[in-house]
């Protein structure tokens, strides 16, 4: 077959047939009268090896040698393409991920592109320093993307770095949550945390609420624990059980106590958060480390029950229980304008 019927039954074009024979790849077996190139039957089969071979990524001269090389080892190749499809799909994620930072930014402009670019390696630098000064400098005409702030928050590793990223996202309010919000479902615990805890932050935004009280649900103790102490402090009473909990366990068990406080100034709250601690407290499997925590914790309870309660503790059969619970009734006492009982 001449060069033109070849193309025209492969799909191949013509110069790309001269290219392959100039490099080797396909030589024809013969030549007319005129000088015509003319492939057999197997130039042709050649041929369509080696488009096989490029429609898996190989270079013309990866197919050179797999097709003179009879010892040349497909599995290597193979190898070596899978990963390097791998690391082409990872950088293609990453330029997709950052043209949909670019586009959530709204920008009016090039320089608004420009501006959100150079933010975005000022985070993947290196240094700390500089990640840091790259969020704290920011002027207030320029935001930073909310995406941006939620890609960096979960992945930064140096405290300080983490704070300012968590501070410059707070400062987005619902639009740092809902970028947070699928982060804080993630199957990757640490990213969890991280996540949760920026949301912390943002507890006063009406769209972190119903996040972080999924949350208090989340099989990670430190998720829930920072999920719980945020609601706390909202008064949302959901918090409850899992802020007992943390005075039980000893978990940040002061903080507990104050957001336990801070939810008792609703009386029925407070019914329902004193019930739970007397509860504990008469739990005969609790240790004196355990009960004096709980005792403390009824200090920064709101209403009358508190007092009762410690006045009654005041008289525990455990020594240690009993002098800690005295002396507390006496603070309750004091601060309510009361004369504590003696006991």
């Amino acid at each position: 077959m001449l060069i033109g019927e070849v193309a025209r039954r492969s799909g191949v074009s013509a110069r790309m047939l001269r290219h392959y024979d100039d490099l080797g790849l396909v030589r024809p077996t013969g030549r007319t009268v005129g000088g015509y190139r003319s492939y057999s039957a197997d130039d042709v089969r050649r041929i369509f090896h080696v488009e096989s071979l490029r429609s898996l990524g190989l270079s013309l001269k990866q197919i050179g040698r797999a097709l003179k090389d009879p010892a040349f080892t497909p599995s290597a190749l193979v190898g070596d393409l899978i990963q390097w499809g791998e690391d082409r799909l990872a950088r293609e994620r990453e330029l997709l991920e950052r043209l949909r930072v670019i586009d959530a930014s709204a920008p009016a402009d090039w320089q608004d592109v420009l501006r959100v670019v150079e933010l975005m390696r000022e985070l993947d630098s290196s240094s700390a320093a500089r990640r840091q000064q790259a969020v704290l400098t920011r002027p207030e005409s320029a935001p930073v993307p909310a995406e941006l702030l939620a890609g960096a928050v979960l992945t930064e590793s140096d405290p300080h770095v983490a704070g300012a990223l968590r501070w410059a996202l707070a400062r987005t309010g619902d639009d740092g949550v809902t970028a947070l919000a699928a982060a804080a479902r993630s199957g990757d615990v640490e990213v969890r945390r991280r996540a949760v805890l920026a949301i912390a932050g943002m507890a006063e935004v009406p769209d972190a609420v119903p996040v972080l009280t999924d949350r208090l649900e989340d099989p990670d103790a430190q998720v829930r624990g920072q999920a719980a102490l945020a609601l706390g402090a909202q008064g949302v009473a959901a918090a409850v059980p899992v802020l007992v909990r943390m005075v039980v366990d000893g978990t940040k068990d002061v903080d507990a106590a104050e957001a336990l406080g801070i939810l008792s100034r609703d009386p029925a709250t407070a019914t329902r958060i004193t019930t739970l601690l007397a509860d504990r407290l008469a739990d005969p499997t609790a240790d004196p480390a355990t009960r004096i925590r709980l005792v403390q914790a009824l200090v920064e309870l709101e209403g009358t029950t508190p007092l009762e309660i410690l006045r009654r503790l005041a008289r525990d059969e455990d020594r240690t229980v009993a002098l800690v619970a005295s002396a507390l009734a006496g603070i309750v006492a004091e601060r309510a304008g009361e004369v504590p009982d003696d006991p």
